[in-house]
């Protein structure tokens, strides 16, 4: 592999999702561009659509992808990890608090209960970004600080 690893996410409001990953997730705007029906459709993408590139902090890049014909909303059951396909995109971060603290008025709803679960040595978090693709938080701060100390 040449380049960190890249994750595509078909949106259907793409300010919205722009926004959701960069002022949440700390994701920044590297690159936006308009594909046009003549690339996008021998390419296998449906058509003319319109990308941005959001460069996460630790070096991937998750694409934001908006096709001309807006796409169909996300069937209503529940997220769950044992259907087939991609189910979710991690984020590790140094302090998840902060993030969680800001999820809600940006629009995500939380799946895990309770919203951060301790998981060995770490805590992990799940969420439904606004337009309900799963989103896992994951820091290390889940350990046992000892006597004194607060997590």
């Amino acid at each position: 592999m040449t380049r960190p690893f890249e994750v595509g996410v078909v949106v259907r409001d793409l300010e919205l999702m722009e926004r959701f990953y960069g002022d949440v997730l700390g994701c920044r705007a590297e690159h936006r561009s308009r594909v046009p029906g003549s690339i996008g459709g021998p390419a296998g993408l449906g058509g003319e659509l319109v990308v941005v590139w959001l460069r996460v902090p630790s070096g991937g890049c998750v694409k934001l992808i908006l096709p001309r014909s807006v796409p169909v909303a996300a069937p209503a059951a529940p997220w769950s990890a044992g259907r087939p396909g991609l189910s979710y995109l991690t984020f590790h971060l140094d302090d998840m608090d902060p993030v969680v603290a800001a999820l809600p008025a940006a629009g995500a709803r939380p799946l895990s209960d309770p919203v951060v679960v301790r998981a060995r040595g770490r805590r992990i978090s799940f969420w439904a970004d606004p337009e309900g693709n799963a989103v896992e938080l994951v820091d290390a701060r889940g350990h046992d600080p000892g006597p004194g100390h607060s997590n």
